[in-house]
């Protein structure tokens, strides 16, 4: 099963991610605004720590409208588009 978007970023904190409510609050904003499911939110969370270094909203946000147009999924496809588009 799939952790919630607070498991996570939970699990984040706990490895040392600490992020202000304001993150919290993008993060939410962006799982809204393209309607994304909580495991595709993960994954953009996760893609946009490992590409960006940090957490970047804008960049994050820009990573779940493509997965949306590209109708991704899953954290293979979202790995393979993002090695397409050599993000990583």
């Amino acid at each position: 099963m799939e952790k919630t978007i607070k498991e996570y970023v939970d699990d984040l904190n706990a490895k040392g991610f600490v992020f202000g409510e304001d993150v919290y609050g993008f993060i939410q904003f962006g799982k809204d605004y393209t309607d994304a499911n909580d495991t595709m939110v993960n994954i953009a969370i996760e893609l946009t720590l490992k590409i960006q270094k940090e957490f970047d909203g804008a960049f994050f946000i820009s990573l779940l409208e493509m997965f949306n147009k590209e109708s991704i999924t899953n954290r293979k496809q979202a790995y393979y588009f993002s090695q397409k588009l050599n993000l990583i």
